[in-house]
């Protein structure tokens, strides 16, 4: 029997797109143009976090920040302080260095093409290749996670991710169409979060469902090499307080994991035993007195390590050194703490 599937037609797709496309606060209303600004704040909120969490991140920075020029002028920690709950902070800084760039040395424009846009912080391939077909209008092949289960699917490719990225990243070059391409790269995006679903796809409500390779076997794709293992690391974190109640913290450096947050004092995240607390207590950034050990544990888990932290509390008197940040804890929400901040400062409250 000859199968009678031929290659998906991206003119059935837009067709639907037209018909049920979903409402973001970022997206332009049809036949609109997008403003770069909005597209480039929302792409970069949108890596690895999901559309109902984004938004009222998004809607926030703009009554903040309206424009770019805005945004460049805003102080850092302001920025940090409201990404908290967003995670990846490393986005945060590329967008705060991003914006000022654009702001300051390119007249508040962006680049209209994937080359230019990929010059800028924080800016990958993804990136650009989104804001270049969304904003501008250009034929920009655009593949996130959605597109690459669309094309797994389509097209039965049975080869693992994520070594199979490549021929999915072809397929979708090969039917990205040269006029409409910002709605184009959208409409497969909305394809695979609505329809063409990680889980129970709904395969009838599918527009390329005719043309659909994998259809039979749609839920098994795209197949996955196993992850690889996730190690624990431990350390001890210090929840240091003077007499009238105030928390030492202090600035992770700017390079690395959570830069440039703020943090409760830690030893090193290491793999391995936990640390001995009276040697932990030596690396104290400063030399408290009566130390005790709050019962528990708290525990994180970042995207390539668990980890595992012992609190301990300690008091320095009115005459020590000022060693960071002294914080009352009720004004921890004018901070630019992360996640394994907030587990920290809970438990130790709980606690201590």
């Amino acid at each position: 029997m000859t199968d009678s599937r031929k290659t998906p037609d991206p003119q059935i797709l837009l067709a639907w797109y037209d018909a049920n496309r979903r409402h973001m606060p970022w997206r332009a209303a049809p036949g609109a143009r997008m403003d770069p600004y909005h597209v480039w704040l929302s792409e970069i909120m949108l890596q690895q976090t999901t559309v109902a969490t984004v938004g009222p991140y998004f809607q926030s920075f703009l009554a903040r920040w309206p424009s770019i020029a805005d945004l460049a002028a805003a102080e850092l920690d302001d920025v940090l302080h409201a990404w908290q709950g967003l995670g990846y902070y490393a986005r945060a800084r590329n967008l705060y260095r991003c914006a000022g760039k654009v702001a300051r040395e390119m007249g508040g424009l962006f680049p209209d093409n994937e080359a230019g846009l990929r010059d800028l912080p924080g800016i990958g391939a993804y990136t650009a290749a989104a804001i270049a077909a969304i904003a501008f209008g250009q034929r920009a092949v655009v593949v996130d996670g959605n597109v690459e289960r669309v094309m797994a699917r389509v097209f039965a490719v049975r080869e693992p991710l994520p070594g199979v990225k490549t021929k999915l990243y072809e397929l979708a070059d090969r039917l990205t169409p040269e006029s409409r391409a910002g709605d184009y790269a959208q409409a497969v995006m909305d394809l695979g979060a609505t329809v063409c679903t990680p889980r129970k796809p709904k395969c009838l409500l599918c527009p390329w469902k005719q043309d659909c390779a994998g259809r039979d076997e749609a839920e098994s794709l795209p197949r996955r090499a196993p992850k690889p293992h996730r190690p624990t690391r431990r350390g001890i974190a210090f929840w240091i307080t003077r007499p009238d109640g105030a928390v030492l913290l202090r600035r992770r450096p700017e390079k690395g994991l959570l830069g440039g947050m703020i943090e409760v004092p830690s030893t090193n995240w290491i793999e391995g035993a936990m640390p001995a607390v009276a040697k932990a207590r030596k690396k104290s950034p400063l030399p408290a007195l009566d130390w005790r050990e709050p019962p528990g544990m708290v525990t994180h888990t970042f995207t390539h390590f668990h980890l595992e932290l012992r609190v301990i509390a300690g008091r320095v008197g009115r005459g020590a050194a000022p060693g960071g940040l002294w914080v009352q804890p009720d004004k921890f929400g004018e901070q630019a703490l992360p996640t394994i901040m907030k587990k920290i400062a809970r438990h130790a409250l709980k606690y201590a």
